[in-house]
Order: C-alpha cells, then structure tokens, then sequence
C-alpha cells in the first residue's frame, strides 16, 4: 500500500532543540513528511519549546499542518522536591502533551515555565499536581520507555502501570490520553508494546503509535551517536557513555511504522484522530502594548505630542544657552520636522512606545544612571532627541527620520539603548516593576555549532587529539557564518581529506551531518520583552543557568508573536565616562558636563590624528589607530566618518585610501552634478553614509525620503530585478529634474558601488560622539580618565597590562597598593594613580571594605600588628593579608616585604588576642598605637630579589607594577625584537617576527602520533598573545618553556581581522641571545699581568662557564703598544652576564665583547 494511503502521522518527534540530543532540523523534517505525503506533524522536544515558532511558521508555509507539544519530565513526588529518589525511581518520568487549540497552547506554555522555573532538577520537571491544574486543552501520550506507564510495564510492575494510567486518563477525560507504543525495535519495546495492548484493553483507553524520532534518516544514526558525546563529553570508545540501542529512532515512512508495528492497526490510525483533534492556530503581527499609564484627561497620542513639545523648548533653550541665539526661520524648522514626526508616529500608532522608553530613560537619568547618546537609527529622530530618548539634534547632523520610522512600511521602531554596565540591572528592575515582574523578561538566543567548533567538537569525541583536531579547524578560512562546504571549496588541505584515511573522511561526513544544528541557549545581551498581560499567556519562559528568566523564543520570534521588545545594552564606556566626570570633580572641585564640551577641541583632535587612542571607545584597534593617524581628523565630522569607514567593506576597497587623498588635497574633489556638492562635501565627495544616497535620491530624482528609504534596502539586499526597477524610476526622476542623462546613470553607478558599503550615519554620529567625550576626557584629564578605565577593565589582566602599559607612555606613575592610601577602585593621587584594593587577587568586596571602613573610623594603620589588630577577622584572613604584603600594600612601614611575610602568623596571633573591633578596651584607650605596637618586632630574614620581588607582585596583582622581568633586557629587546603583543596585529601575515616576552601559561598536548607540542601564552609590557609550538620546536625548547621565563621567539605572525598569533621556529632565553651573537671576550691587561693568585681566580671562573666562545687576552706593552693573546680553546667559554661582572670585578676593568 502506497505510504499515502497508510493512516499516521509523527506525533512524538525530537528536533534540535532537544539540545545536543536531537538532531532532526525543522525545515528537513517538513519536506520529508512532504514527500510522504504526511498532512500533519508534532514536535514534541524534552522540557521545552524553543522551537515551537520556527516550527508553526514553516510547517504552515510549506502547507502541513503544526501541532505542537513537548515531552515533559513528571517528577515522582512533588516538583519542588529536589532531593534524589531513595527508593529506586527516577528523579523524573516522561510525558507527552500535545496543544488542541489556544487553551491548550496557554496551559502548555505554563506548565514547561513552571517546570523551568520551579521544579528543575537535573530537568524541568512538572507534577500531577500541575497536571490537574493545567491540562485543558491538552493530550497526553504515555511517551517512551522513561514514561511512568511502560518504565512500570519494563519492570513487571502492571499494578503501578495500570495506577498511574487510570490516575492520567482520569486528569485527561480518558479521551485526551493515550498509552504509545513505538517502532524502534527494541526487545524491551516490543514486550513493552504487548502489555501496552493489554493494557488498553483492559482499561478502555485507546494506543497511538509514534517513533521517538531524533534523527531524520536510518543513516544518521551515527551522526545522532556522536551528538550524544558531544553532549556528554565522552569520547565514542567510552563504554559508560549514554547511547541509543539500534538505528531506529528516525523518521520513518508510513509503511516502515505499519510494518514495523504489524498488529497495532488502530494506534496508527489514532495518529490521524489526534491530529484532527490539535487546531491550535498562532497570532502573529498583531501588536501586543505594554499599558503606558497616562494621568489627566490626555490620551497617548495627546500625552506623547505635548511631552515632544515641551522637550523640544527645552531644548532649543538649552541650545541658545551652550551655542548662541537661534533663527527664527532654523526655530521654525525645528518645530516643522517635529510636527511631522509627531504626525507619522501617531499615524503609525507608536505614541505608546516613545512614551514608554522615554519614561525608563528618564528614570534611569533621574537615578544617575548614565545613558548613551544614541544609537542606531533613532538618533534620526527629532521627536526621540526631544523626549531625551537620544542626545544628537538630528537637524544640525543631516539625519534623517525615515531611515528610522518609514511611513510607508508599518514595522515596529527600534530604538537601541545604551547604558552604564553596571547599572543596566537596575533599569531592568525599574520596567519589571512599573509593568509586573510576570510581564516583562529577558530573551533567549542560541548557539550554533559552526564550522570550526564542530570540527574540534566531533574531533575529540573520535578520540582525535586536540593539536590534530585544532590543526583541521584552522584550516577552515575565517569569516562569519562560513559552512564546511564553502570551506572544503576553499581549502585545498580540506579538500584533499575528502579521500583522504578514513578517520578524516569520517571527521568531515559526521561534522557536516552536525554542522548548524543548536548547541546551547543563553540571555541575549540585550533583549527585553515588555508585554500587556503575563507573559507566560504568550509563551514559555525558561531559567538561565544564573536565575535570569527569559523568554524560549527569539528576539524575531517574540517580535513576530506581536509582544515589544526592547534592546537595553550595557555599555561599559559609559560608566568610563561617569567615573571620570566623578574623579574629576572629586580632585578638582570642578564639575564638567558632557553637553558643555566644545565639539572642535585642537587638543583632542592631536590625540585622535596621533592615533594615541588606547581606551577611546571605538578609536583603539590596531587598525583605527593606523586610519587615524593617516586620516589626521579635524573636525567632528571625520570622526564620524572613521566609525563609518573602518568596516571590512571600504577597507577592502580603495574607498578609504581615496576618502583620505581628498581630505589632504592629493585628489581632487570632484562632483558630476552641482547638486551632488551640498551632499557630499562633508565627507569630501565620497558616499559614505546611507543617508547620503537617500538625499540624492531626493534632491536628484524627486523621491520621497520614504521611497528613498527603499531604495537604500534595495541597494542592501543587491537584487538585480529590483535594482533594475530602482534604476529605471531614479532616471526617469532625473530626467524630469532635465538633468543630462548619462551623467544621471553614472551618478545611479556610483551609488550602487559606494552604496552598498555605505553605513548609517545616525549610528556613526552618536558612537562619534561616545568617541569624542572619552578622547577629550583623556586629553584634558588624562590621570582620571585612566583611573576610571583600570576600574572598569579591573577584572581582564590583559587589559589591565594595557592600560599600565599606556600610563607609563603618558608619564603618569602608577603606584602599588596601599593600605592607608588606596580605595576600593583605583584612584587619583595628585598626577599618579594609586591601584584599587579590589584589584589585588583574593582580596573580596567585603575584605576591602572592612579596611577602608576600619581606616576611615580610627585613622591610617601604623603597622602590620595594629592592622592586624584592628580590621574584622571574619571578612579579612591570612589568604588576604599574604596578597597584600605581596604587592607591597605594607611598604609605608619601611619594613622588608620578606620580613613581613615572615612575620605574618605572629602578627596574626598577637592581633587576634585584641578586642572585639567595635568595643576598646579601656586601658589601650590611653596608649598611643606605637606603644601598643613596640613589643611586636619582625622575622630578621633578608629581603626578596628583584625578580621574587615582581613574581610575587604578579602573584598577587596578575600584572607586574613596580618593574618588569623584561626591563634588565631593555637593550637586548630593543637590539633583537622585531614586535610586541601590540604591535603584532599590524605586522604582515606570514612574515616572520621575533617577540621578547615571558611564558604566562602553557597547554602541552599529543598529536596524532604522540609526539609532544604547546600552546603558550605569552606576555610583554604591552599585553599577551598566543604561540603555537609544533613538536619540532618543542623537542629543542621544552626547557625554556617555564613561567615568567624571558624568552625571545622567532616565529611566522598569523594575523587576521584584529587578532594575531606566532607559529614558533626557534625560542631562546633572553639572557642567552646577546651572548649567541658574541664571538669572542678580550680581556685588557697590563705587561706585568695578573699575579698568580689572580690567574688561579681566572682560571676557576673560565672553567665554570665552558662554551664556544673564544677567549682573548689584550696586552698593552710599552709605549701603549698592544698585543692580542689568543688562548687555547679549552678555556672556551660562555659569556654569560655573571660571569663577566666576575672578570671585571677581579681585574678592575672592563671586559670588551667581539661579535
């Protein structure tokens, strides 16, 4: 019988959103059930529905019917039991549910919310107590051999099977429950499947047939296997590891489930009754408003246009204030745009939405939250710029509304909004609390496994080394979203291992069977969710591995379900700025503001063209610097135009390279038509910004700022049907403005070629801006904009090295910790800074604040013992004190740090017979603290060296402070170093480079033939990077390779975007280098020579360093007449640092060095 006319459907399918346990993608299923001619199908994955939406859309698209459910975990017990079952049941059972109508759907998504968020326990389990609160609209299916029903049947147990079948059927009205059997062939199923009938007959209670399918086809099982170790992380010769049985768990034609069930006639048709039965429809596009509260008689668009309105006076009158008086005729262009705007918005129904931002923005800038100027399109908008949702005055910088909020196309604003990082939290708080927590959630987004991960990833469950599966993943070219198909076209290394052995034919078939399915899900950045009514109403919601709740569905999803989202980003440059506006303040008594700072400062525009930009937000790559310097910006205007333009898209092109010509005169501006010139003469002839091309559409070819707004889309999207179309209304436009026809098309040329690199301006001028305000701050106030910048970059070490490494190139000292001087954060100390507490290592929030807490009630600490006396026990241990003496926050005492550290359990013990820290004893009230302090006297033991001194700086800091390893190298590095970390990124690819650094960290691993290789971390003053050393290398060089040794690396740089790293060819120590390049040592002498004792000292100090390098002797004879004595090369000898401070020392003069 054709599969047509067999009666089933799927209703018990697992796809990729059973992460990391199905692997059936939703597209590929609904073609197949397509092609069996399948009306319907479910998917049904384990204790969510992520992909319920994705599903519905294309299931509906592709003409099949959606029905959608999950397989719910039921705990035993109660669901917020979270102990282990002590009597032998599973921590959770199985259940399938399946949504009927939108009843079902709403029970549905509560329940798998309920499950996430109150009964997870190693899963997201549900009770019966839910069961018989939520199950209308709903049908139950018995599920696998997990469910509760065959896990009982497995085990002999018919009474507890047929208990929980009566008390399911009972919740379910006996007609919405089914007992499942399945096709999988399993010997336990097929016995499970006989009692099932049984059963059912004996109950009265109807079988369906399902599959359990994870996987689509017979022949990805083995795909579907190695996805299990991926998820369990054990490798496929692991014998414990979790695997299916057989190879039939896939999606199976209607005559494979009639043959394979043979005897279940009715389960199979039962499939078809259910899937009538499920007619749930979603809603989407209609949308969803948060309630916005509007006090008086004023309705949202009435509330909203008078708020604009008053905004905008305030505005214009702070403007007079800061530029200047104002024109009537620009006053009046002003409250025309804002008309307008205020016209379109209300039109388009979107006075609710400016209200509600404008509200959240108002708090947060009412409760010293710092906000962001803008970002995206909306800093178009002058109604945005009125209701201090943005901070650009969108007429003065040319930015145009309709790039935002096209009138001719209804879609929801976006308006993007950055805030301080650190406060971002409590913006959140704010909506959840103004809206109902259950209204308002974070959003889910997933992970992918993309072409290098799923090598690597599928590499080590084949037991494949980490050098070998490495080596294959770095074979793939970099690049966003780049699939191992495009790859293997690319690379001819991949493209022979296609018939190459058959562990690399097999590692490249399983990762592309793998390739692009879901691997994990996390928060979105930025994401939040704001609705009208409980969430849960419109979908399930899910708990983070952190506590954060969060939607299952997607930014695009949930926007498609018609809810509003909201992007609230947290921007750590902002709180940058915020700290040093306080810093300021607080050292200066002067208090800046940011709308006060003139835009054409000489002094930032020489640090911006010096390329001096290490922490200027968006100016400190490698790259920008190099455009920066090149480009010499004088104007607010090229700033913005270097957001635009440091892009993959003009740096390929010779855009860039011509935008900077035509600044400094080398080429000519030129323009095809006059009208071009008002244009573009801001970014010197170039077309850099989208809205450029909408204004010459407007202006050349009478197009709408709406229709124009098309046009740049079209442009994007480079269709050429629809460019064609474009083209023949921009000519037809021109020709009516009677503008020569051939210039008309070429300038339509030049806007799809410079147009499709073009960027939106309203983003390049509020991120400008940003960039601006921090160049300025570290011009001007340089000692707190880079305390405030080492706050906030407090917890990356490479960072941190960073910016002390540009400290000390801006001469501003940075001095160590100190007990009685430092802060929690770092601070400023007349033109030093002085390092935070709460950047030495295992010194906690609550450490640091019982010290400054104890220092600023009773004063500075004297010594070690009063310290030790006075702070709270309970919140600073010995583990503290040792990183505080460590980095040298006890120095002001004048003592040894070694002797302090020594001396450390002494001090412990004598302070800790003190008082309790909050009552003084009476009689120490009338002794100084130096008396108190007198019987206490240090460990004499001798101080650290210089180098335990800086090892145990780093140990405690991660970072050097007082020196560096590599300063006794200065002139080694400077002679032999060819780059630094920093440095690196803008050498060559390929090219071969030596880098002076020490060993931070260190992985040795196997390849494939066992032989041994690394991968090392390497540190300079500037920052760390990677060095790769292959098993030649580290046969030689295994040695050296011991941290914080100083070593000097040759190596091929392998650079690409703003990342760079060192394939090794030769690593040497740094002490050793010069010495390499000296051929010989020439020791002066006078006629009468050394006297015995002398030689005999020489000669024990020449036999304790034999190398290769000969040894001369320099004999001045009378009349200063010299000789040279070549001695024997047995007395050969390394030249090593000590041993020629040896010589001198003992011949009282200087010792000359050949190479």
């Amino acid at each position: 019988m054709p599969n047509e006319q067999i009666p089933f459907v799927h209703l018990h399918v697992h796809t990729e959103f059973s992460l990391l346990d199905g692997a059936i993608r939703i597209s590929e299923m609904l073609k197949k059930a397509d092609n069996l001619g399948m009306d319907s199908v479910a998917i049904t994955d384990h204790g969510n529905m992520f992909g319920a939406v994705e599903f519905y859309s294309k299931a509906t698209e592709a003409g099949i019917k959606p029905i959608i459910g999950c397989e719910t975990y039921i705990a035993p017990g109660s669901r917020k039991n979270k102990s282990p079952s002590t009597d032998g049941q599973p921590n959770a059972y199985h259940l399938v549910l399946l949504a009927m109508d939108e009843t079902g759907y709403r029970n549905l998504s509560r329940l798998v919310t309920l499950g996430n968020l109150e009964g997870f326990y190693y899963h997201p389990r549900i009770d019966m107590e839910l069961l018989k609160r939520y199950n209308e609209g709903l049908i139950a299916l018995s599920a696998c051999l997990k469910g509760h029903v065959p896990y009982s049947l497995k085990n002999g147990r018919v009474d507890k099977a047929k208990k929980y079948a009566l008390e399911l059927a009972s919740i379910f009205d006996h007609d919405r429950f089914y007992l499942e059997i399945m096709a999988n062939k399993m010997p336990e199923q097929i016995a499970v499947n006989k009692a099932l009938k049984e059963l059912a007959k004996d109950l009265s209670l109807p079988l369906i047939a399902t599959n359990d399918c994870h996987y689509l086809n017979k022949e990805d099982a083995e795909a579907h296997d190695i996805l299990l170790c991926i998820q369990t992380g054990k490798s496929v010769d692991d014998p414990g590891r979790l695997k299916f049985s057989n190879n039939e768990f896939y999606f199976k034609s209607q005559a494979e489930m009639a043959s394979d069930l043979n005897g279940f006639p009715e389960a199979l048709s039962n499939t078809l009754n259910v899937a009538k039965r499920c007619n749930y429809e979603m809603e989407f596009g209609h949308y969803k408003y948060p309630v916005f509260q509007v006090s008086g008689n004023l309705n949202l668009e009435e509330k909203f246009a008078k708020e604009a309105q008053e905004g905008l006076e305030k505005r214009l009158v702070r403007k007079e204030a800061l530029e200047g008086s104002i024109s009537a005729e620009l006053k009046n262009e002003y409250k025309k745009r804002l008309a307008y705007e205020l016209k379109t918005i209300n039109e388009m129904g979107f006075a609710g939405y400016f209200l509600i931002v404008a509200d959240f923005i108002d708090y947060a800038r009412k409760s010293g939250i710092p906000v962001g100027p803008g970002r995206g399109s909306a800093a178009g908008s002058l109604a945005a710029y009125a209701l201090k949702i943005t901070d650009i005055d969108p007429i003065k910088y040319d930015l145009l509304f309709e790039r935002f909020l096209n009138p001719g196309r209804i879609s929801m604003p976006d308006i993007d909004i950055d805030f301080c990082i650190k406060n971002r939290d409590r913006v959140i708080d704010y909506v959840s609390n103004k809206y109902g927590r259950e209204n308002v959630s974070q959003i889910i987004t997933f992970g992918k496994m993309k072409a290098r991960a799923v090598i690597r990833d599928v590499g080590r469950s084949l037991n494949m080394s980490y050098a070998e599966a490495d080596r294959i993943a770095k074979l793939i070219p970099e690049g966003i979203n780049i699939t191992l198909d495009e790859a293997v076209d690319a690379e001819p290394q991949l493209k022979a291992m296609e018939e190459g052995t058959d562990d690399e034919r097999r590692l490249l078939r399983i990762s592309r069977s793998l390739e692009g399915l879901t691997r994990h899900a996390s928060t979105h950045a930025s994401g939040i969710v704001i609705s009208d009514r409980p969430l849960v109403e419109y979908l399930p919601l899910f708990k983070g591995p952190n506590g954060e709740i969060m939607t299952q569905y997607t930014m695009d999803q949930v926007a498609q379900l018609g809810l509003i989202k909201f992007d609230f980003l947290g921007l750590k440059t902002l709180t940058v700025i915020q700290d040093t506006l306080n810093l300021i303040e607080k050292t200066t008594g002067q208090a800046v503001t940011l709308d006060e700072i003139k835009m054409g400062d000489s002094k930032t525009f020489q640090l911006i063209s010096s390329g001096k930009t290490t922490g200027v937000f968006q100016l400190e790559s490698a790259g920008m610097k190099e455009l920066l310097r090149n480009l010499k910006p004088g104007v607010f205007e090229d700033i913005v135009a270097s957001v635009a333009l440091y892009r993959p898209g003009p740096l390929g092109s010779n855009m860039v390279d011509d935008f900077i010509k035509r600044k400094h005169g080398e080429i000519k501006e030129t323009y095809l038509l006059p009208q071009l010139e008002a244009i573009l003469n801001e970014t010197y002839g170039v077309i850099v910004y989208q809205e450029q091309v909408m204004r010459i559409a407007q202006v050349l070819a009478n197009y709408t700022l709406a229709e124009a707004d098309l046009l740049r889309k079209v442009i994007s999207k480079k269709k050429a049907d629809e460019m064609a179309q474009q083209k023949e209304r921009f000519l037809a436009g021109t020709g009516q403005n009677g503008l020569n026809s051939n210039k008309a098309g070429h300038v339509f040329e030049l806007i799809e070629k410079f147009g499709g690199y073009g960027f939106n301006k309203s983003h390049s001028v509020a991120y400008a801006m940003i960039a601006y305000f921090t160049a300025y701050l570290k011009a001007h106030y340089p000692v707190q904009f880079m305390a405030a910048l080492l706050t906030e970059d407090m917890g990356s070490q490479d960072k941190t090295i960073k910016n002390i490494a540009e400290c000390k190139e801006m001469d501003i000292p940075i001095l160590p910790p100190d007990i009685n001087e430092s802060q929690v954060d770092f601070s400023v100390v007349g033109k030093s800074i002085r390092f935070g507490l709460a950047a030495v290592k295992n010194v906690g929030f609550k450490a640091v604040e019982a010290i400054v807490h104890e220092r600023e009630r009773r004063g500075p600490f004297i010594s070690l013992r009063d310290f030790c006396k006075r702070v709270d026990k309970s919140k600073v241990n010995k583990r503290v004190l040792e990183g505080l003496i460590q980095c040298g926050a006890f120095d002001f005492t004048g003592v040894f740090r070694s002797r302090l550290f020594a001396s450390l359990n002494d001090a412990i013990a004598f302070g800790g017979i003190s008082e309790d820290p909050n009552q003084l004893n009476m009689f120490n009230l009338f002794l100084s603290r130096k008396e108190e302090d007198s019987s206490f006297e240090p460990i004499d033991v001798d101080e650290w060296t210089d180098d335990e001194k800086l090892r145990k700086e780093k140990e405690s800091l991660g970072f050097y402070i007082t020196g560096h390893p590599l300063d006794r190298f200065a002139d080694v590095i400077d002679q032999f170093a060819t780059t630094t970390t920093q440095d690196l990124v803008r050498v060559k690819d390929k090219s071969t480079v030596k880098l002076a650094g020490l060993v931070n960290a260190i992985r040795i691993k196997r390849t494939r033939k066992g032989e041994k290789m690394a991968i090392i971390n390497v540190e300079d003053k500037k920052g760390f990077t990677q060095v790769v050393v292959f098993p030649d290398v580290f046969a030689r060089c295994a040695t050296l390779l011991n941290d914080d040794r100083p070593l000097l690396i040759t190596g091929d740089a392998e650079v690409s975007d703003n990342t760079a790293k060192i394939r090794a060819q030769d690593i040497v120590a740094l002490e050793t280098v010069k010495q390499r390049t000296i051929n010989s040592i020439v020791i002066p002498v006078s006629q009468g020579g050394l006297n015995r004792s002398s030689l005999m000292k020489l000669k024990d100090l020449i036999f304790r360093y034999p190398g290769e390098c000969q040894l001369k002797f320099r004999v001045t004879l009378d009349g200063n007449n010299q000789t040279t004595v070549i001695a024997h090369n047995r007395y050969n000898i390394m030249p090593e640092e000590n041993l020629i401070k040896e010589i001198e020392s003992l011949i009282g003069a200087k010792v000359i060095s050949e190479v």
